[in-house]
């Protein structure tokens, strides 16, 4: 697997011309033998708030070891712009069955289409994850690289139409960024500390849009067991730290939503969708 931590080197220093305005190319990049080390999803259960047998990785646990596929194609000279700017819009995961800590995978992530939207080019990363010839597991990531047009005005993002009575309270601390690139390797600037963060244009730091994800889901595993299922994930607005959120959200008989809102319930920083 590549290093995180030289590709970071290449994405922050490195020098792009920018966008020229053709769709982006097919990338597909793959890693065979990989296998994942017990103490690290430990240490990456215990920050995002799963339970953890010793066993069973956590369903976003293989998208850390895929993201490191995703940071080699960022680096590919076929993306011409700075990626400093990117925004993570959408990510699905689809969980075909449970997947263990002492199984060897092999992982594949692709740049499969782009498109220019009103608020810039967007385009989607599809990963996956084989046990021998079985697909195990995928992921589809949406990003956004900004494209400022004079006069256009940004809608503040809506919450979703759910139950809003008796929302969990989480207190989520300055370090939380630290912690959680400790665990999974991902160390985006922007996460670690107020000093760095405030380079990019952010009076604090920021939560990592995946963490969120994580711990969300982290509350809902009880219900989901070991079934297949689909969890679908929207972020809407930055999270900035430390701060005080809410999570809430619905079972119903084939499906479970939930959201990622601030402390008074109003602004939504990410809204969800399990399906089985």
């Amino acid at each position: 697997m590549p290093s995180l931590f030289s590709l970071y080197r290449k994405i922050f220093f490195g020098r792009k011309p920018g966008w020229d305005q053709q769709p982006l190319p097919y990338i597909k990049v793959t890693a065979p033998h990989v296998t994942v080390s017990e103490t690290k999803v430990s240490q990456y259960a215990q920050v995002c708030g799963f339970q953890f047998d010793g066993k069973v990785l956590p369903p976003t646990y293989l998208y850390v070891m895929a993201f490191r596929l995703h940071a080699v194609i960022f680096t590919h000279d076929g993306i011409t712009f700075p990626l400093l700017g990117m925004i993570h819009l959408k990510n699905r995961i689809q969980v075909y069955r449970p997947v263990t800590v002492d199984e060897t995978f092999s992982l594949e992530c692709a740049l499969t289409t782009s498109r220019e939207t009103d608020s810039g080019l967007e385009f989607e990363f599809v990963s996956k994850a084989f046990v021998g010839e079985e697909l195990v597991w995928e992921s589809l990531s949406t990003y956004l690289y900004r494209i400022d047009v004079a006069g256009r005005r940004v809608r503040p993002p809506k919450a979703i139409d759910m139950a809003w009575e008796t929302p969990q309270s989480w207190s989520l601390s300055e370090d939380l960024g630290r912690r959680y690139a400790k665990a999974s390797g991902d160390y985006n600037l922007i996460h670690l500390h107020p000093v760095l963060s405030k380079r990019f244009g952010f009076d604090r730091v920021l939560a990592h849009g995946m963490w969120s994800k994580a711990r969300c889901l982290a509350e809902l595993m009880p219900s989901i067991g070991d079934r297949p299922f689909t969890v679908d994930v929207t972020f809407k607005l930055p999270l900035l730290m430390p701060a005080d959120v809410g999570f809430g959200y619905e079972q119903n008989a084939n499906n479970m939503v939930f959201e990622l809102r601030d402390s008074k319930g109003r602004r939504p920083h990410l809204s969800g969708d399990v399906q089985f």
